[in-house]
C-alpha cells in the first residue's frame, strides 16, 4: 500500500468534524508551495497584523512595512 492509499484510508476512518480539519490543512499545504498563493497569503497576514495592532505600535510597524517593501521583500 502506498503512502497516498494508506494516507486515504485513514482520512477514511475519521469522524466528520475531523476531515474538515484535515481538509483545512491540505489547502495550506497546497497554498504554502504555490508561491503566488503563498506570497498574497502571507501579505494579508502581514497587512492585517498591521491593522490589528496597537496605535501605539502604528509607526514603527509602517516604518517596518515600509522598510521590507525597499528590500523587495514583501510587494504592495
Amino acid at each position: 500500500m502506498t503512502a497516498h492509499q494508506a494516507t486515504i484510508s485513514k482520512i477514511q476512518q475519521l469522524p466528520e468534524l475531523l476531515v474538515h480539519e484535515v481538509s483545512d490543512f491540505v489547502d495550506f499545504l497546497l497554498t504554502k508551495h504555490d508561491s503566488t498563493r503563498w506570497q498574497m497569503w502571507t501579505h494579508f497576514v502581514e497587512a492585517q497584523q498591521l491593522t490589528e495592532s496597537d496605535f501605539v505600535d502604528y509607526l514603527t510597524n509602517l516604518e517596518d512595512y515600509e522598510n521590507r517593501l525597499a528590500r523587495g521583500e514583501i510587494q504592495w
